[in-house]
Formats: C-alpha cells, sequence, structure tokens
C-alpha cells in the first residue's frame, strides 16, 4: 500500500472519532513508512515508536492505533509517538507535552 493511501484511509476512519493526524506532515509520513514496513515484516502495523517482538499476540497492545493512544491523547494532547494528535493540539490551542511510555515494562523487548 501506498503512503498516501494509507493516510487517506487512516484519516477517514480517525477524524470523526477525534483523532487526527499530527499537522507536521513530514514526521506523519515517516510515522506511515515504519508502520507499512512493520507490516511487511512482521504482518501487522505495531507502533514505529516500540520495538515489536514479532509476535502478533505479545504485541496486541501495540498495533497501531494501540490501545495506548486513546489516554495518551486525552491526556497529553497526541499519542507517544506522535503520530495521533487531539484537534486542539493541531490548532495551536494546546502545547505538546511529553508523553510517558504506558506500556508495561514486562512486555519491552
Amino acid at each position: 500500500m501506498e503512503i498516501k493511501t494509507l493516510y487517506e484511509k487512516l484519516r477517514k476512519i480517525q477524524e470523526p472519532k477525534g483523532y487526527f493526524f499530527n499537522k507536521d506532515l513530514d514526521l506523519v509520513f515517516e510515522l506511515l513508512e515504519s508502520l507499512l514496513l512493520n507490516k511487511e515484516n512482521h504482518g501487522y502495523m505495531a507502533c514505529p515508536c516500540r520495538l515489536a517482538a514479532g509476535d502478533r499476540d505479545h504485541d496486541r497492545d501495540i498495533i497501531c492505533p494501540c490501545e495506548y493512544r486513546a489516554p495518551d491523547v486525552k491526556e497529553y494532547g497526541a499519542c507517544f509517538c506522535g503520530l495521533y494528535v487531539s484537534k486542539e493540539m493541531n490548532q495551536g490551542e494546546r502545547s505538546a507535552e511529553y508523553v510517558p511510555e504506558r506500556r508495561d515494562p514486562d512486555k519491552i523487548i
């Protein structure tokens, strides 16, 4: 799949849910490229900012959009990798904050 096709597909699905791509499109396209690479290498789109184990069951929590996205965006205005942000973040009504890792340390390889 081409990066721009993935961008449009995900945008149409996620924006109605209140999740927007970061306005830094260079970052977004780099992350989408990494998602596609993870899909090619592992068979699923693992979060590009975390090291995937290559085991779908082990990595289920970090398959994009990961299970941490909603609480990250709600609390910090962006997800861990910065791919998804709140509308307020993109409009400059909220400043960027450090997003800590929420994943269980035992799952990190």
